[in-house]
């Protein structure tokens, strides 16, 4: 039985205790958490100051990324600069509770977040590359290979909770930015090459048995007899640790059979970076409605098209030229199949596919800037890209997530730095460079001028009205933050 199952954690949870679940989730037990478990209950306490009392005699918390001593730093690229220290953590020999060890150094985010996460870590190695930290970056590479290895994924973040999913598959992102220092290492190029076909594997397991009949396993759909594309997953269909409660509360009206398809698509969802948005509500506003694993996800098959043609690449310099054959083979009839199925010519945009309603979901969001971002449009669907990215995602601080305005964070109004790289990296590739520049600038505008009020940089920011704060999502908005300093460190060396 995992700690999550145990009666202590649950009733721990159950109580709010803590003000935010994850709080308990990254306990450390003084001794181990069965022996906890035994003490609970043996003396069950009777009130939440008893309960109170006993969890402190048994387990130990480690703080919160505090980083006020910054708040004196004038420029937000010298903040940038001292963060980076700050958001290092060691390399660990053995777990702490829920935190899974990791042989080499790491970045955090910042905030309630100690620890790595998957895609945010791509986001943040841009700042890294931009102050020459290219061991940092390996480093980082080299604790996901060692991840897979244990779990055969990235998972989600190195927590134990988190190892039922992954993440936006970005290794392949890190291994091309790593490839200009480390070409001429052939064990270096092996040793990735390795972890990325374990990657695709992961992504792809059971897609040997998909048939007519039997249309979805996990992560793989067959859309039809000649197209298999992806999706997100989770291989649990439980409350997740770290948002126990929230999860629970969600639930309550749901039948039994209603709350495990809940919770797994409220996995799913975390599994898709963008936990959480309209484009995985069925009514496009409620959360109890929430449906990602019948969605078939834009960012995520561009993404796997990418590690594809990566794996294929890396593949001919190792001189194995079947298995380049074969995964160039792959990666083609992904873009192809991506081009089919998701893209809408009525609109000009790429869209999610619903796959109960056998169409493109209505749901407008900067997903569709990852096809720019990994090559996967021609010339004139990026024009038109370009051209909805100025009329209707533009605002005074960069590029909005969504356009639909539910109170989810990932929606209107609030915009996040990926996607903003996503976006300016992809439109600059197709040469559209003014919109690229003002995308930058807008947001460089908006960073610095709540810097100005703050003295920190954020996790997301309200591109619509910047002098508001961002809202929606389960906690209070973080301070640190990785990837936010990794994509404003690429915007401002752009200006050079």
């Amino acid at each position: 039985m995992k700690f999550e199952c145990s009666t202590l954690f649950i009733d721990v949870q159950k109580s709010a205790l803590f003000k935010d679940s994850k709080t308990f989730a990254d306990a450390i037990p003084n001794v181990s958490w069965q022996h906890a478990e035994e003490g609970y209950l043996a003396c069950k306490p009777k009130n939440k100051a008893e309960l109170t009392r006993f969890i402190a005699s048994q387990f130990s918390f480690a703080a919160n990324c505090e980083l006020d001593e910054l708040h004196g730093i004038e420029s937000v690229q010298d903040y940038i600069t001292a963060l980076w220290t700050r958001l290092q953590r060691p390399a660990m020999t053995q777990d702490e509770g829920s935190l899974l060890a990791l042989p080499h150094s790491y970045i955090v985010p910042g905030g309630r977040f100690n620890e790595i996460y998957y895609w945010d870590s791509y986001f943040t190695a841009l700042g890294l590359e931009d102050r020459g930290d290219i061991e940092q970056i390996e480093a980082m590479v080299d604790n996901f290979i060692d991840l897979i290895a244990r779990f055969d994924c990235v998972p989600n973040g190195n927590r134990l909770y988190y190892t039922s999913r992954s993440q936006p598959p970005v290794l392949s992102l890190m291994v091309e930015m790593l490839l200009p220092y480390k070409k001429q290492d052939h064990d270096w190029l092996l040793k990735v090459t390795n972890a990325m076909k374990a990657e695709h594997d992961f992504w792809h397991r059971g897609e040997a048995l998909l048939n007519a009949k039997y249309t979805s396993h996990k992560r793989v759909v067959r859309v039809n007899e000649a197209v298999i594309l992806n999706r997100f997953w989770d291989d649990n269909a439980t409350p997740r640790p770290e948002s126990y409660k929230e999860d629970v509360q969600l639930a309550a009206q749901l039948s039994e059979p209603e709350k495990g398809h809940f919770y797994r698509n409220i996995r799913a969802a975390c599994e898709s970076g963008w936990d959480f948005s309209a484009r995985w509500l069925d009514d496009g506003v409620n959360l109890s409605t929430i449906n990602t694993t019948n969605r078939i996800p834009i960012d995520l098959n561009c993404l796997l098209y990418k590690l594809e043609t990566m794996i294929s690449t890396c593949c001919s310099a190792l001189g194995e030229r079947n298995l380049s054959a074969e995964f160039e083979m792959r990666a083609l009839q992904r873009k192809l199949a991506i081009n089919e199925l998701l893209w809408c010519d009525t609109s000009k945009f790429y869209f999610d596919f619903d796959l109960p309603c056998g169409q493109l979901s209505p749901v407008l969001s900067l997903a569709s800037c990852v096809p720019l971002f990994t090559g996967i449009c021609d010339a004139t669907q990026a024009k038109y890209i370009a051209d909805r990215l100025a009329s209707d995602f533009l605002k005074e601080g960069g590029l909005v997530s969504c356009l639909s305005e539910t109170e989810e964070q990932w929606d209107s109004p609030n915009g996040w730095a990926p996607q903003q790289w996503f976006a300016v990296k992809g439109l600059l590739d197709y040469g559209h460079n003014a919109l690229a520049d003002k995308i930058r600038l807008r947001w460089i505008t908006m960073i610095e001028m709540d810097f100005k009020s703050r003295g920190c940089l954020l996790e997301k920011y309200n591109v619509v009205s910047p002098n508001q704060t961002a809202g929606g999502g389960e906690y209070q908005v973080q301070q640190g933050f990785g990837w936010t300093n990794g994509v404003t460190s690429r915007f401002y060396n752009l200006s050079k």
